[in-house]
């Protein structure tokens, strides 16, 4: 099934809206879905919209819930989602630290309380083009159900700690760098197990610790590994301090809301002016000269076209599914087709991260 993208915008709005979102609240999600989907990040995009709509039946996400300032200061703020939609917190968190970092140089915006906040590499590139720079990061995922094990351990600490950061570059879109700091996302191995396919080595270990490439059961017993090893693990560590423990999600738990994976979860995102110690036309120029140094680079031998600079690969992706439309499996168009026909979101076979054992 292909898809345009103003059509799958109108059927997530729809749908949210049924399930009891404000037109506003839909809206927001549904921009950030569809943005997901077509820079073929398809893990953060619609596939997620059964597990939002199973969410507000179980009462842990709020659908018509709106963002408040529990903190805010010239340089810093601090969020609360009131357990709704982990996008339209986010959304609101982006433009605080936006107005904030343009008036004082620098910027510090913190979010508890809030369901899943989808791809970080979506705020990252829109701060990215106020002439912003920025990192940020989400944690906290992993405090009832981890999924990813410490490096050279055998039991899952933690969630998959994502990390963006967002560099502007002048005329040409931001540099935009999004991962999450295990080998691999939670739901490619979901995605594997149940499909009854095995894994590549290094992406996940079993109950004793030992690489393994079975993805079924580790919900349950061992999990994903970090990218990198140590380096990995470390960076993995670092986000979930500046994510849940600096945030102080954990002083906002309020159970049902938010479920097993966000109750604790905390996003944080650091915003600094380009041009704070330059011009911002020095900036660019050098940003610009350091990005085609490196499509200069010759590619690996057998390749044939250039070197990436990251963001530049979903940018191709979007161009295409801007034209083309956004491809959807065809059990997934029936799961949105059951939703839009007032189904149950607890009785829909297709099931979304926030649904598995394990979670992106």
């Amino acid at each position: 099934m292909v898809i345009g993208a103003e059509d799958l915008h109108a059927l997530i709005v729809d749908i949210l809206t049924r399930a009891g979102a404000s037109q506003t609240n839909a809206e927001c999600v549904a921009s950030h879905l569809v943005g997901a989907n077509l820079c073929g990040v398809d893990t953060h995009g619609v596939w997620q919209l059964p597990g939002y709509v199973a969410a507000i039946e179980r009462g842990e996400l709020v659908p018509k819930a709106v963002p408040f300032l529990l903190i805010d200061t010239q340089t810093a703020a601090l969020i609360t989602g009131n357990w709704g939609f982990g996008q339209v917190a986010a959304i609101e968190a982006t433009q605080q630290a936006v107005r904030k970092a343009q008036h004082c140089g620098v910027a510090v915006v913190s979010v508890v309380q809030s369901h899943h906040i989808g791809r970080l590499g979506a705020y990252a590139e829109l701060i990215a083009r106020q002439r912003l720079i920025t990192i940020i990061w989400a944690s906290g995922l992993g405090e009832n159900k981890p999924a990813v094990v410490p490096y050279g351990g055998r039991k899952a600490v933690f969630g998959t700690n994502p990390i963006a950061i967002g560099l502007p570059t002048g005329d040409e879109s931001p540099i935009v760098i999004d991962f999450a700091t295990s080998t691999v996302s939670a739901v490619k191995v979901i995605d594997a197990a149940r499909k009854r396919d095995l894994v590549p080595p290094g992406w996940i270990v079993d109950q004793n610790g030992r690489d393994t490439t079975d993805p079924r059961g580790i919900g349950e017993k061992g999990g994903l590994a970090p990218f990198g090893g140590h380096k990995g693990y470390g960076l993995m560590l670092a986000i979930e301090v500046l994510g849940r423990i600096f945030a102080g999600a954990d002083a906002f738990v309020e159970p049902p809301r938010g479920g097993d994976f966000f109750s604790h979860q905390g996003a944080t995102m650091v915003v600094v002016r380009a041009d704070l110690f330059q011009p911002l036309n020095d900036y660019s120029e050098l940003t610009c000269e350091l990005r085609e140094r490196l499509r200069a680079v010759p590619p690996d031998v057998g390749e044939t076209c250039c070197i990436d600079v990251p963001g530049e690969p979903e940018a191709r992706v979007r161009a295409v599914r801007e034209h083309e439309g956004i491809p959807l499996p065809d059990d997934l168009w029936e799961t949105l087709a059951a939703l839009k026909a007032h189904a149950p979101a607890s009785a829909l076979a297709v099931r979304s991260a926030t649904e598995t054992g394990l979670k992106v």
